[in-house]
């Protein structure tokens, strides 16, 4: 029964940057290996940075290396995702996802925030 709230989602300039954070609630919610996903407009859901539960692995899409960056703080029960030059392809719902698995697909996560969206204007 975790539960997963993303906050930080907004409108940004290309070039610009914006930080999400995830606040994890639950029993063993620290344990949990945990990722970013995000989806375009009649896109599918896609893969964006994934991190194990002790911060010790980071793994990102092709796309967004480089650009973002993932981290977690177990004692605040928190990922983040900071996204550095964003592009307007970046602007999506981004969805804040966890389980004890690390993957990239959604079907590896099972337990979903309800997202936050990013706007990138060019």
């Amino acid at each position: 029964q975790v539960q997963l709230v993303e906050v930080g989602g907004g409108l940004v300039q290309a070039g610009g940057s914006l930080r999400l954070s995830c606040a994890a609630s639950g029993p063993t919610s620290s344990l949990y290996h945990m990722a970013w996903f995000r989806q375009a407009p009649g896109k599918e859901r896609e893969f964006v940075a994934r991190i194990s539960w002790s911060g010790g692995s980071t793994y990102y899409a092709y796309s967004v290396k480089g650009r973002f960056t993932i981290s977690r703080d177990n004692g605040k029960n928190t990922v983040y995702l900071q996204m550095n030059s964003l592009k307007p392809e970046d602007m999506a719902v981004y969805y804040c996802a966890a389980g004890p698995r690390l993957g990239t697909r959604v079907t590896d996560y099972s337990y979903w925030g309800q997202g936050t969206q990013v706007t990138v204007s060019s």
